[in-house]
């Protein structure tokens, strides 16, 4: 099982989609929250689940449509460990600038 490591930058990545979603009183938010966790902790069994991206990192998709999420990550074979970098609501544009 990989082990899952979270950026700082993550944490202020759910921060500003906890407050999105209060900002605009989505009924569903704590499940909201609850999908996304889910699907970073999938990561740990599943470190290649992600579709590939243009650079060396990976995209997991979490639920769609308005719904929707997109974790960017690296995975590590050599020492089995996925680096969570960033998480964007699927309808953003693009993430913020991530260190290599």
């Amino acid at each position: 099982m990989a082990r899952v490591v979270l950026a700082d930058r993550v944490v202020t990545d759910l921060d500003r989609i906890v407050q999105h979603l209060i900002d605009h009183e989505v009924r569903d938010a704590s499940l909201r929250v609850e999908n996304i966790i889910s699907a970073l902790d999938l990561l740990a069994t599943s470190p290649l689940i992600g579709r590939p991206t243009e650079r060396i990192f990976r995209e997991q998709v979490i639920g769609r449509g308005s719904h929707g999420y997109v974790a960017l990550y690296d995975y590590i074979e050599e020492i089995d460990t996925v680096f969570v970098l960033s998480i964007r609501s699927q309808k953003e544009a693009g993430y913020p600038e991530v260190d290599v």
